[in-house]
């Protein structure tokens, strides 16, 4: 039976044709003759473009050496080995090689050098002989040798005074000087040398050479059904490559790789038939797969398993590190954080502008016609356009999207998928998973992360999607010059470029000169209204903006550089060749196997994030096998740690707050660390604050004034069951301090007003962070939620930074001197300053987060103040004074006063200061807000909330 490999091709067009049929079935960028001829030119190794053109290299005929570099050999041991007779004793040599700053080693029988001499004077009499075109340069480089061949068995004088070892190296070494020996396959294969030898930035050149590979062996559901990998296999011959990190094998004949083993924890090497079932048989094994490999000697199995074993011992991957990470800790890192997409979106657009060789995307939703820099007034800064101009210079453009359940979320990956991949063949796009075959349903891949050139990455909350791009200003309105369009037709006085009117599934491309709005078309939006639709028409208006206001977006990422950086683009890696293989529509050779870089490379920065300052920077993750192919809950386990070190205050900016464990229903123990946190410091008598700052409101579409919105009303149960509702939430197990909880902890949410045309209006601004933020020292970002569908690592797939500051300044804390690390202090600064209103109210003072003044009377006070308010000239929900459905309708029933007095109205809102509002704690205390179990959301299980 044929393996998967084997059959990639023909059942990658099936599965295509089967659904939308893609515009490029292969990559039209080549490389160029100048390009060809640079690689012949270089001195200091390979460019990394190299492994993104390995079939054309080969086709081409390029040198694997570097032509203007010597290579030098030294035959410095010798060890005897038995041969099969059993009588014969032979010797083996192993010869040292030298290529530039690549050295490696390589043992040779005096057989291989005498086939090596056999098959080179063959070649020289072929090309001499056959006045074949492609013999065209051999002959005319054996015109310029100057000398004959050297002779394998010496000169006179070196057979006289010299060992038999000595007049090997001289006739190796007379070889490698000759243009038309150096290029030979014979030559390179006796070398062990292949196209990916000396990349510089795969790192030191590795064990390689010919081996024939078993198929199957992959421990990935669904791919060895009923273990007929066992017995239904063929054998097949591949150039395996060992490198620092990973180990590849590959298609000789064509240059094509065929698969990537990348090092892990259980990476193993394993001889002998009882691992492998086959004589001189070698099994590696990792996470994902157990591949077995057939050698020609008993030898050879245990040169090969101890070369292997040796490169490897040194990758950081082979053992979990901190937090049982897969990633270790970085120290001085280059790193960047960011509050707002604003930021964030334009240092983004920058670095991807910066990209020589990859770029590397995953996200939960993706727009391409995003914009990153706004106002806009022309396409250039949009994220397709971007991209595609990237890919026309040679980019490599891999994205990764959560392929969502089409019933429940309108996020329309295949959308994005089909814009970006129509748009240029370089641009590479996947889906994961599918639902049925991997018999995932609830679960979702919610990390979002950009790498370039496995140099730069950013990694956190924003999604590169439409309603994420927000700054400091929260702004509810965006009427500006009207550009929008309607119904998919161009309003009347709208510019359109094209002489026909649009199709409605056409997009209308619009002359965007003297544009001075921020949010085109979806991209403003309020989703708890109404949530997103037809996102494939994007320049639509999702709702009437001169009707109602936009909810802002508030969230947080952060940016790497070097080692921290390259760990990013290894995990992307490690989904992006899970994906490869578990899809069989991905299995042909328009989608890649993406290699990591060498960490030995990472310090060559070909550029920089502006802003950024060093620090210990840890890469974490939640991943499970249906997500990745490997488990890791890091993120869960970073902060708990981090709660239970903090000594002076945590601060919690997050999407989610659902927690402490039951064991039944919630199993992270987030909130149980911060209840027993606060109780040593109770205990201790010591002062300790937690910040907690989430969305007034779940993410979901729904009218909980008119008693409607089950999702929302799902999230609430959970997010009071973990605040102050029930025997295990952290209010009730506070009994102990009783009503001093206020002295430790805080709830907030967060909202803003506006004026609307003639109306006033107020909204929340959605708190979409994934933020913690401990002692001025430490912080997290990333896209996981405190919940269990983020955390346990077992749901949803997610990534985020651990950033621990390794210098310090002086600062205060509880009224003392107090060393703070640079970096965390000016985050915590930066949220406290929009929060408080100390950016529009200078004496204000957040310096120490932990006095009393602070505490009680600036951000208590301001957020009691603030909710005291808005309620009462909005009647905003939810509202504390509201406990049960009765109490709703009555609410929402009683006059405004920005209604009934606008102008009494606008001067009570001039008290607000900053963002904060209380978390209304008592809202339907008095109701069971799980949904009915016979709506679609009660029937959901529990786990889809939690």
């Amino acid at each position: 039976m044929a393996s998967t490999e084997d059959v990639t091709e023909p059942l990658a067009e099936r599965a295509t044709a089967q659904t939308v049929k893609r515009r490029f079935s292969h990559d039209l960028h080549k490389l160029n003759k100048d390009e060809l001829d640079g690689l012949g030119n270089c001195t200091e190794g390979h460019p990394f473009f190299v492994v993104h053109h390995l079939p054309e290299i080969k086709q081409e005929g390029t040198p694997y050496l570097m032509e203007k570099v010597p290579i030098t050999c030294r035959v410095d041991n010798t060890e005897k080995y038995t041969t099969r007779s059993k009588v014969r004793v032979g010797t083996l040599y192993t010869v040292q090689l030298t290529h530039g700053h690549f050295c490696w080693v390589v043992k040779r029988k005096y057989k291989h050098f005498q086939d090596l001499h056999r098959d080179l004077q063959k070649h020289k009499m072929m090309a001499n002989l056959l006045p074949i075109k492609r013999f065209a340069k051999d002959r005319h480089e054996l015109r310029n040798m100057t000398e004959e061949m050297p002779s394998l068995h010496g000169t006179e004088r070196t057979r006289r005074f010299s060992s038999k070892m000595k007049f090997l190296e001289e006739y190796l070494n007379g070889l490698l000087e000759s243009p038309f020996c150096r290029k030979d396959h014979s030559m390179l294969e006796f070398l062990s040398v292949g196209a990916l030898s000396f990349v510089t930035d795969l790192g030191p050149k590795g064990l390689e050479g010919p081996i024939i590979k078993r198929s199957g062996g992959h421990r990935i559901q669904g791919l060895n059904c009923i273990g007929h990998h066992r017995v239904c296999f063929r054998w097949s011959r591949r150039w395996l490559v060992v490198k620092d990190s990973f180990l590849l094998y590959m298609d000789r004949d064509n240059g094509n790789i065929n698969f990537v083993l990348l090092f892990d924890p259980e990476f193993n090497v394993k001889v002998g038939r009882a691992h492998t079932g086959t004589h001189y048989g070698v099994r590696i094994e990792n996470f994902t797969r157990s591949l077995i490999i057939k050698c020609n000697s008993y030898r050879q199995t245990h040169w090969w398993t101890h070369e292997i074993n040796r490169f490897a011992q040194s990758c950081d991957f082979l053992k979990l590190h901190r937090f049982e990470g897969f990633a270790p800790p970085r120290e001085d890192t280059l790193t960047k954080w960011y509050v707002n997409g604003c930021d964030y979106f334009k240092d983004l657009a920058d670095a991807l502008e910066q990209a020589k060789e990859e770029i590397f995307i995953t996200d939960w939703w993706l727009s391409p016609e995003v914009f990153l820099k706004r106002p806009a007034k022309d396409n250039y800064w949009r994220l397709d356009e971007i991209l595609k101009r990237k890919a026309n210079q040679g980019v490599k453009v891999c994205v990764l999207l959560y392929k969502e359940v089409e019933l429940a979320l309108a996020i329309n990956s295949e959308h994005s998928k089909r814009t970006l991949m129509d748009s240029d063949s370089n641009i590479k796009v996947m889906r994961h998973p599918d639902h049925v075959s991997s018999v995932v349903f609830l679960w979702a891949h919610h990390e979002k992360m950009v790498a370039i050139d496995q140099t730069v990455a950013f990694v956190g909350g924003i999604d590169l999607a439409f309603g994420r791009w927000d700054d400091s200003k929260y702004r509810l309105t965006d009427l500006g010059l009207d550009l929008s369009v309607t119904d998919g037709e161009a309003q009347e006085g709208l510019k359109v470029n094209g002489d026909n009117p649009a199709e409605p599934h056409q997009e209308v491309e619009l002359d965007l000169t003297g544009n001075t709005k921020l949010w085109l078309g979806k991209d403003y939006n309020n989703f708890i209204m109404k949530d997103w639709v037809q996102v494939d028409r994007p320049l639509e208006d999702n709702i009437d903006r001169t009707q109602f206001p936009r909810m802002p977006w508030r969230d947080l990422s952060a940016a790497l550089h070097g080692k921290a950086a390259r760990d990013v683009a290894r995990h992307f890696i490690q989904r992006w060749n899970f994906t490869k293989i578990f899809k069989i529509k991905y299995k042909d050779d328009f989608y890649p196997y993406l290699l990591p870089k060498s960490h030995s490379t990472a310090d060559q920065l070909s550029f920089t994030v502006p802003g950024s300052q060093k620090a210990k920077v840890q890469v974490l993750r939640s991943a499970d096998r249906w997500s990745t192919g490997t488990c890791e809950n890091s993120i869960l386990k970073a902060y708990i740690d981090t709660i239970d070190k903090s000594e002076h205050y945590i601060y919690i900016e997050n999407q989610f707050f659902i927690s402490c464990s039951d064991d039944k229903t919630v199993y992270n123990g987030i909130g149980d660390a911060i209840v027993n946190r606060i109780l040593r410091a109770h205990r201790e008598h010591k002062k300790y604050r937690v910040f907690v700052v989430v969305p007034l409101l779940p993410g979901f579409e729904g009218d909980i004034s008119a008693g409607s919105g089950n999702a929302i009303q799902a999230i609430l149960h959970f997010t009071y069951r973990t605040m102050c509702r029930g025997e295990h939430s952290i209010l009730a197990r506070l009994s102990e301090v009783k009503d001093q909880w206020t002295e430790y902890i805080t709830f907030c949410g967060l909202r803003t007003h506006a004026q609307l045309s003639t109306s006033l209006v107020t909204e929340l601004i959605y708190v979409h962070s994934k933020t913690l933020i401990a002692d001025d020292r430490c912080y997290i970002i990333g896209s996981a939620n405190i919940n269990d569908r983020s955390m346990l690592g077992s749901r949803d797939s997610e990534l985020a930074v651990f950033v621990e500051d390794e210098e310090r300044v002086p600062s205060t804390m509880g009224g003392e001197e107090y060393q703070a690390g640079p970096l965390t202090l000016a985050l915590r600064r930066e949220c406290f300053r929009v929060l408080v209103g100390a950016d529009s109210d200078p004496s204000i003072n957040i310096d120490d987060p932990i006095s009393d003044d602070f505490f009680f009377l600036v951000w208590n006070d301001a957020a009691r103040l603030n909710a005291v308010i808005y309620n009462k000239v909005f009647k905003c929900l939810p509202f504390n004074g509201v406990h049960n459905m009765n109490e709703l309708k009555e609410y929402t029933s009683q006059e405004r006063l920005c209604d009934t007095d606008p102008e009494q109205a606008i001067k009570e809102l001039q008290a607000i200061r900053g963002l904060l509002v209380h978390f209304p704690l008592k809202f339907l205390c008095e109701e069971n807000l799980l949904p009915p179990l016979n709506t679609k959301e009660g029937m959901a299980p529990i786990g889809l909330w939690t």
